[in-house]
């Protein structure tokens, strides 16, 4: 059911302001609890739309601090199209230092507009929807990289945040099981935090906390990296001979001897290899992209096939497309349950001619 979008070019006449609706945390929540298959599946379709040439996505914009380097507000745009096309813009900031003070590192919003009138419609929290789609793909990713190995059974969380909290999350709710679950955190109390909340979801398998990162990537055949790096991290290839599946969701964790010696994933590979990433370091290394293998809908299409023998990194720029799919899903949703929050007047000029 549309609700908000049409496949059609609207003519003048058609043409009418939308109403403008506000969207909070609690019900972006309610709308993606519990629904984890049906947000891969929206996830792999953005990508399927992206690969055909049905997206616009320009680089993300940073804004930067000279007072405060460790943090960056960052603008990503997008358009996407397919049988319900939006636009939109997320904005996202990310403030390392709020974690001392027990909040969140990062915040966001994300407005959708009309594709006919490019008028926006909706204003949306986006922290939840920025963690899920990071979450989906991350999922998504982990299936497809495994389809040709067996299927890890031991995986370990390099940095237990909020986004390694919704990649666990998605992982139960789209019917992973692991033997074992380590974790590993420069932050004894983000640990401890994670592993509590690992065990109230209800999960039979043993945690541990490791002393090392060396400990947790040697002891997991699925390494989900998901800190606040700004540089590489982890150097020695040595610790990767066992060939695991290494989600690189926070993308400036691997140094680039690590890339060279893996099997490389990445969602779109102009948005990948800029910004500092690890990836891009490697080019910047190697003066080529030949280190790239391929995209994730490559792999998803079998149009790529991921070797055993090799470790195999997934490292996601993260394109605004899926915040616009997430975004989209949650829109309807709330639409459908009759709970749009719209705010009566906030377009004042209506009419062209008053």
């Amino acid at each position: 059911m549309n609700v908000y979008r049409s496949t059609s070019v609207p003519t003048t006449e058609d043409a009418t302001v939308p109403s403008f609706a506000v969207i909070p945390g609690g019900q972006v929540r309610d709308a993606l609890d519990g629904r984890e298959k049906e947000i891969v599946e929206v996830v792999e379709a953005a990508y399927r739309l992206h690969a055909d040439g049905r997206t616009v996505n320009p680089p993300s914009s940073f804004l930067r601090f000279p007072d405060r380097t460790a943090s960056r507000m960052i603008a990503l745009p997008a358009s996407l199209g397919g049988e319900t096309p939006v636009d939109g813009l997320k904005w996202i900031s990310s403030f390392p230092a709020n974690v001392r003070s027990g909040i969140p590192r990062a915040s966001a919003v994300l407005i959708l507009n009309d594709p006919r009138t490019g008028y926006p419609f909706a204003c949306l929290e986006s922290s939840i929807i920025s963690a899920t789609r990071t979450a989906a793909s991350a999922v998504s990713a982990a299936r497809g990289l495994s389809r040709d190995r067996p299927r890890p059974t031991r995986v370990g969380f390099f940095g237990t945040g909020l986004i390694a909290r919704y990649i666990h999350t998605f992982l139960e709710g789209t019917g992973w099981s692991f033997d074992a679950i380590g974790l590993y955190d420069v932050s004894a109390p983000s640990a401890a935090g994670f592993r509590l909340y690992v065990e109230q979801s209800g999960g039979a398998a043993p945690i541990t906390v490791h002393r090392s990162p060396e400990e947790l990537i040697r002891t997991s055949d699925l390494v989900v990296f998901a800190t606040v790096a700004g540089e590489p991290h982890v150097a020695d290839p040595a610790w990767f001979d066992h060939s695991p599946v290494v989600l690189h969701v926070s993308l400036r964790d691997l140094a680039p001897q690590i890339l060279l010696a893996s099997t490389n994933i990445v969602d779109d590979v102009e948005h990948c290899l800029r910004a500092g990433t690890s990836p891009h370091l490697t080019e910047q290394l190697t003066g080529s992209r030949d280190f790239v293998h391929g995209t994730l809908d490559d792999v998803t299409a079998g149009r790529v096939t991921v070797p055993r023998n090799r470790p195999a990194i997934f490292s996601p720029f993260g394109l605004g497309v899926l915040d616009l799919a997430v975004g989209g899903f949650v829109y309807e949703w709330v639409a459908r349950a009759g709970e749009l929050r719209t705010v009566d007047g906030f377009f004042h000029e209506r009419s062209r001619y008053g």
